[in-house]
């Protein structure tokens, strides 16, 4: 498609992104103008609808094409990643309806927050220029920033999003820097001209250092090992539904931003980049493997598993090929599920105190709440990743593109972390059923139960219903790149 619009129909590919952007704008105004107790409920039940609409647009009028002068893209990577961010951040509202009160989530800015921060997610993951790269991530940060402190008289939820925010703004003056000394080096902002610059001749020490400052940013985005310290403070200060929410659909867009810089911009140096996500992948599967075996508070084990997902991730990453790229897209599919799943079953949790914080509390969840605790124990199973459930075959496609580009170590790496991580999933798992009754809990919103039962019943018969078309479609994605 040229990038030069006739008409509005040539405007196809950014549909969605349009459909949001419009969306938010009419929410704002119907918050506004509503009265306060229906706009809440309202405003909450449109965002959801908008969501799954941007989804459905997404996967029935597939159009590809290159828009405002090369800075957008859109691809059947693109769309394979927009609909998983869609999905979780759909997810993630549906989750907080039921403890929208307790958490001081009820106000019809939080849904509109949500939806900016996916808006920039899908923008992120389009970017075919630094700029617009910039201006997407920025987005979703800025709106993240604000969620993160949204419950405003909670203290912990304040210096959450002040730790956030500070360390956020690092990490974008990073990447920015980084952007600056690419676009110094090259004469090119624009993904694929920056590939070609970087082909002609043999690349500068100044051009090698604009990779490690922006590689740094991304890694800042993606909560990986060394620039992951804000994520378990943030995960534990802020209220459950916003955790569930930054755990998922960010952490998707972010790992597509980071796949199609590489491949994009960086593929002629693919040796260099390469060391880095090793070194970054690995650093990340130790910490988090160790880390989190200390961890009393539930939502900080979460936040160490993440970073050690992360780490998985990356694996598939480092082997720099079409089955690497094809087993990150899986990998986020499955993760996605899991973390969803997960905090659901922690919201279904609420005794005379409140929500469930601390791994004890669970105790003897299995006699008092048994369906909850049996889907509790199966994402477990499948974060450590047994097979056969959904997390064994996540970890399986990871560290078979691993041992395709010969990583040997990596992948040898991969495999004891994931064994040391199998500690704290089986002792969450061992609170739940050996241990004596501690709480009464009282009984879960039906929308939780469902969220559990989706959960649980994708993860376990995954290799039956999901398996083949998720693979088909991540093959798909992963080739448009290549």
């Amino acid at each position: 498609m040229n990038s030069d619009l006739t008409s509005f129909a040539d405007l196809a590919p950014a549909f969605p992104e349009l459909l949001l952007a419009i969306g938010a704008i009419v929410l704002l105004m119907v918050g506004v103008f509503a009265s306060a107790k229906s706009a809440n409920q309202i405003v909450l039940g449109i965002a959801m609808a908008l969501l799954a609409a941007t989804a459905l647009l997404e996967v029935a009028v597939p159009v590809d094409g290159v828009l405002f002068n090369g800075a957008f893209v859109q691809d059947a990577f693109a769309r394979f990643m927009k609909v998983l961010v869609l999905i979780g951040s759909a997810f993630a509202l549906a989750i907080s309806v039921s403890s929208a009160d307790e958490h001081r989530l009820n106000k019809f800015e939080y849904p509109v927050l949500v939806i900016l921060a996916t808006l920039g997610m899908l923008m992120m993951i389009s970017a075919n220029d630094l700029i617009s790269l910039y201006i997407g991530l920025e987005l979703q940060s800025l709106s993240l920033y604000v969620i993160a402190a949204f419950k405003r008289d909670s203290s912990k939820a304040t210096e959450a999003g002040l730790k956030y925010f500070v360390l956020g703004a690092l990490s974008s003056g990073m990447l920015l820097y980084g952007a600056s000394m690419v676009y110094g080096f090259t004469g090119h902002t624009q993904l694929d001209e920056i590939a070609r610059a970087i082909s002609l001749g043999e690349p500068s020490l100044g051009l090698i250092v604009g990779l490690v400052f922006v590689m740094a940013g991304l890694a800042f985005k993606v909560s990986a090992v060394p620039f992951h310290m804000w994520t378990p403070d943030v995960y534990q200060g802020v209220p459950t539904p916003v955790t569930a929410f930054f755990a998922s659909a960010p952490k998707v867009a972010a790992m597509a931003l980071f796949v199609r810089v590489v491949f994009d911009a960086f593929e002629p140096i693919s040796k260099d980049w390469q060391q880095i996500v090793i070194f970054v992948s690995i650093a990340s599967m130790v910490l988090a493997a160790f880390a989190a075996i200390g961890q009393k508070n539930i939502k900080r084990l979460i936040a160490y598993s993440s970073i050690g997902h992360v780490g998985f991730a990356l694996v598939g990453l480092s082997a720099g090929s079409q089955i690497g790229v094809e087993g990150v897209a899986v990998y986020m599919a499955i993760y996605l599920t899991m973390t969803l799943g997960l905090f659901a079953c922690i919201l279904a949790l609420k005794n005379d105190e409140g929500y469930v914080e601390n791994i004890d509390d669970l105790a003897g969840l299995a006699q008092s709440r048994p369906f909850v605790a049996a889907g509790m124990a199966i994402i477990m199973f499948s974060l450590i990743g047994l097979p056969p459930l959904a997390g064994f075959f996540a970890k399986w496609q990871v560290f078979l593109a691993a041992i395709e580009a010969q990583l040997f170590v990596l992948a040898v790496i991969g495999v004891l972390a994931s064994a040391v991580s199998a500690f704290y999933y089986l002792r969450v798992i061992k609170v739940m059923y050996f241990d004596e009754v501690v709480h009464q809990f009282e009984e879960s919103a039906f929308a939780l139960r469902l969220i559990i039962a989706i959960s649980g019943f994708l993860i376990v018969t995954y290799y039956f219903t999901l398996g083949v078309p998720l693979t088909q479609w991540a093959q798909t994605a992963a080739g448009s790149l290549f």
